[in-house]
């Protein structure tokens, strides 16, 4: 018997296609759809984390803004993004990949002109700065779309690699922005340069620049997408697709992203100002140091999701071979156990503290990216194709509060009692990942 061909395309869609079925699978069409979605969700994640990169220089342009404002403009992306990926997660399989992508990147380009303009003007006021920042949340909300999408051109074989790969290397846009940011703060574009800088302490920066720089890659993300990519013939109506709720796992797979993306997004946000206003020259340290001697959160900020990000693509084939649970459980242990170390350096008296602090918070970013790779091959393996797919989108708009969350938190309860209750959390989410996934017997491996 001949074998089969590879499944071809019908304009749009692709026709015959199973990926559990060698002969009914083409990777190259997989693998060349995971590049461009996760080219583009890296843009997305620039947009997403492009307030916590800006926030930290505001006041030092002329914005009179309190530290809780700062902490409120850093976490509102998280809010809108929770909101917004309660939508992306039922749009998968009523608009399809090529669209969802390619009208996603477009989207991008709003609330980054928003804030090119919004920045040039130190009058501009606190709501119009808030709705920007809530504007951003597109970028982190087209992820409920993304992985559901990508899921449906791999087998459950690879959905550990496939899915690990685009989450971690999307997950870098966070550290892309916070990492270039300062660097394009300092000159002026080629082009733009008639522009006139704005004027901090030290001299003439371009805040807008970061704002800015992104957009034409977001426009060539939009047209790859409208070119390159087909659909695949998955189609559910919302009704359909809410049947979900009614899968137990769905809600402790939730439970579990929310201890690992949740928290490591969140203190990703917040790392830049957590480190200004605790080491910096924002902090009580200034009072009796020499403040230029002082951590610079823009300096350090983007370690955090780099080191997150790089050990969630990097763990997939691992989760693709031993199971996600077992990374899953010693992700929470490592988290609740790193947290609870950095609480001793909340509240320093000397700047020699810094590495302490810095160290602590480090390992725990490292830990949550085991988690979030782990979590993301669970799913897939213990629920249906759709359902799965399905999960992943509302787990991930749950996470997605993360950096609003512990924004308001840090804002309102204070740093200390906040880590305190994260460490709390991520015990009680280790003991259920032991008791029903992880554990020699347990009732859901995966």
């Amino acid at each position: 018997m001949s074998a089969r061909p590879a499944p071809a395309a019908s304009g749009r869609v692709l026709q015959d296609w199973d990926p559990e079925d060698p002969q009914r699978w083409s990777s190259a069409i997989a693998w060349r759809t995971l590049i461009i979605t996760t080219y583009s969700m890296i843009l997305a994640f620039c947009v997403w984390f492009l307030p916590s990169a800006i926030a930290p220089k505001l006041t030092e342009i002329g914005f009179r803004l309190s530290e809780a404002q700062l902490y409120w403009l850093a976490a509102m992306p998280g809010l809108a993004c929770g909101l917004i990926r309660f939508v992306y997660m039922f749009l998968p399989p009523i608009v399809g990949t090529r669209r969802l992508v390619a009208y996603s990147s477009l989207l991008y380009a709003l609330p980054m002109l928003g804030w090119f303009f919004a920045v040039r003007d130190s009058t501009t006021g606190y709501g119009v700065l808030l709705a920007l920042a809530f504007a951003c949340g597109i970028g982190g909300g087209s992820f409920s779309g993304y992985m559901p999408s990508t899921g449906y051109f791999f087998p459950k074989r690879l959905s550990g690699t496939a899915l690990g790969i685009q989450a971690g290397v999307g997950n870098m846009g966070m550290s892309i922005i916070q990492l270039m940011g300062p660097w394009l703060m300092g000159f002026g574009l080629f082009g733009i340069t008639w522009i006139a800088p704005q004027t901090s302490g030290g001299g003439p920066v371009w805040v807008h620049n970061v704002a800015v720089f992104f957009v034409p890659w977001t426009i060539l993300a939009a047209i790859l997408a409208l070119t390159l990519l087909k659909d695949v013939p998955v189609k559910a109506n919302v009704r359909q697709q809410i049947d979900i709720f009614s899968n137990p796992d769905t809600w402790y797979m939730t439970l579990m992203y929310v201890a690992t993306f949740g928290l490591f997004s969140g203190f990703a946000a917040q790392f830049g100002l957590l480190i200004k206003n605790t080491y910096g020259p924002s902090s009580a340290l200034a009072a009796t140091f020499d403040a230029s001697l002082l951590p610079l959160g823009a300096t350090y900020a983007f370690l955090g999701p780099l080191i997150g990000s790089a050990v969630r693509m990097c763990w997939g084939p691992l989760c693709d071979r031993f199971g996600g649970a077992i990374w899953t459980f010693v992700s929470l242990l490592g988290m609740g156990a790193t947290l609870a170390v950095t609480t001793f350096f909340l509240h320093p008296t000397d700047p020699s503290q810094f590495p302490g602090f810095l160290w602590a918070m480090l390992a725990m970013f490292f830990f949550s990216g085991l988690g979030n790779a782990g979590t993301f091959k669970q799913m897939p393996m213990i629920m249906p194709k759709r359902q799965a797919g399905g999960a992943i989108g509302f787990t991930a708009a749950i996470a997605s509060l993360g950096p609003f969350i512990v924004g308001v938190a840090i804002a309102s309860l204070g740093a200390t009692t906040w880590y305190w209750i994260s460490v709390a959390y991520c015990v009680l989410c280790a003991v259920i990942c032991w008791i029903r996934y992880a554990r020699p017997g347990a009732p859901f491996p995966g």
